[in-house]
């Protein structure tokens, strides 16, 4: 697996937490620091502080596209993966549209049901289509 492949994984892992918990990302990532020598990759927290900065518009985005699925109805590690998915695609520049559909179905291939891999490519499929009108 790539640095970034890594780092999308474990961004996943803290937004994850951090939603099960009922806390602030930055207050997981602040513990995870001070309680274990783990290093946190500097893109991971690039992920969780776009995320979190963009949570409110990207939630509207797969809210609207997801032809029938509310957010609450997705599975806790999909809507995750998707606002991952959703950042990388629309908001960071750095990661061309294909790898980030893919990473993000890559990481529900590994991560959520059977189902899941194409929901997100779906959704993610049509949120490329739509970037232009969608940052317009």
């Amino acid at each position: 697996m790539s640095a970034r492949g890594k780092a999308r994984n474990r961004a996943l892992d803290v937004l994850f937490e951090a939603e099960q918990r009922s806390v602030s990302a930055f207050d997981v990532i602040r513990s995870r620091r001070e309680k274990t020598d783990q290093v946190v990759n500097p893109y991971t927290i690039e992920i969780v502080e776009g995320v979190v900065s963009h949570q409110a518009a990207i939630d509207e985005f797969l809210e609207t596209y997801s032809q029938g699925w509310s957010l609450e109805r997705m599975p806790s590690v999909d809507r995750i993966i998707l606002r991952i998915g959703t950042w990388e695609l629309l908001y960071n520049d750095d990661v061309p549209d294909g790898v980030a559909v893919s990473e993000a179905v890559a990481l529900a291939k590994t991560l959520s049901t059977d189902e899941s891999p194409q929901f997100i490519n779906g959704l993610l499929g049509r949120l490329q289509q739509l970037k232009p009108s969608l940052l317009a």
